[in-house]
């Protein structure tokens, strides 16, 4: 621990010479050697975050609290990045001296490092909000949005009331499903959602597993704990490698939503593959996934997609 501290306060104190001595031979700075060198997605958009929080110039300072604060105020989106995005990359290119003639290719790479960086930090802000709202029994549209989430998982099926041991056919704890929201809140919900409306076959195909006379599970509670685990996962960073490789797409709730949707698919296969003797093994099983998890977010090159296979389980 000793030698780690020590080691940190020597590269406080070494940076900024070995700023200077890559700039005096490459003619580039940091943030292009970064752009230019590494491969665009998690490598790059990290390597240029940690760039910019450890600069101890005050332009760049100034404009990472303007940026942060833009995130405050929910102004972080698509529509306003020209206003937001376009004055900022303009002070660093003038502060690091770049020439935007001779270096477009950096300006589209480093454009799109700051839409990924702070779009990351705004869905942090909307999913906290998720998270922290309530299910609220009284509010027709979380009472929509449950009753949803029952037709989709058992269209043949119509619910008797709305309070009903019914609920506890798709995993939840009791006759009213609101009560096992609290950890969660409304996060909880829209993710189940989220799952049985955009991937009805692949979330068809996980809650026929949570049916199975041997293997079974309580998918609505294992879903929540998912949830749960994805709302970590984003909190500590680790979930930029999948949000950050999306190229199609900037982090958002929708692309937490879909991150969540692979965590439930790949526990399911987990779970049927290690063949548990009963429910008791949850814990256990559940604990070695996230690990397995974490060590593939801990790549900065791992691509994550939900591929369905067909089994006969």
């Amino acid at each position: 621990m000793i030698v780690f501290n020590l080691w940190a306060v020597l590269q406080w104190y070494l940076r900024p010479f070995i700023k200077w001595f890559l700039r005096k031979t490459t003619r580039l700075c940091e943030l292009q050697r970064i752009c230019y060198g590494d491969k665009p997605g998690t490598s790059r958009t990290c390597n240029v975050e940690k760039s910019l929080m450890l600069s101890r110039t005050r332009d760049v300072k100034e404009i990472i609290c303007y940026l942060d604060g833009i995130v405050q105020e929910r102004r972080f989106v698509p529509q306003n990045f020209a206003d937001i995005i376009e004055p900022s990359i303009n002070i660093i290119m003038r502060v690091k001296k770049i020439n935007p003639k001779l270096h477009g290719s950096f300006i589209l790479s480093f454009r799109r490092c700051l839409q990924q960086i702070w779009s990351y930090k705004s869905l942090i802000e909307n999913i906290e909000e998720l998270r922290r709202t309530q299910f609220d029994s009284n509010n027709i549209q979380h009472e929509e949005k449950l009753l949803k989430l029952w037709d989709l998982l058992v269209p043949d099926e119509p619910l008797e009331s709305r309070v009903t041991k019914q609920w506890q056919h798709i995993g939840f704890q009791g006759d009213d499903p609101k009560t096992d929201f609290r950890g969660m809140g409304l996060l909880g919900l829209e993710n189940l959602l989220f799952f049985a409306t955009e991937y009805s076959q692949v979330s068809r195909h996980v809650f026929s597993h949570s049916l199975h006379p041997r293997y079974g599970y309580v998918f609505a509670i294992v879903g929540i704990n998912l949830t749960s685990m994805a709302y970590y996962l984003l909190k500590d960073g680790s979930a930029k490698t999948f949000m950050f490789n999306a190229r199609q797409y900037l982090p958002s709730v929708n692309l937490f939503h879909r991150f969540y949707c692979y965590l439930f698919y790949e526990f399911d296969k987990m779970w049927i593959e290690s063949k548990p003797q009963d429910i008791m093994e949850f814990s256990i099983i559940f604990k070695k996934f996230e690990n397995a998890i974490r060590m593939e977010l801990a790549d900065p090159a791992t691509v994550f997609r939900i591929n369905i296979e067909v089994d006969t389980v």
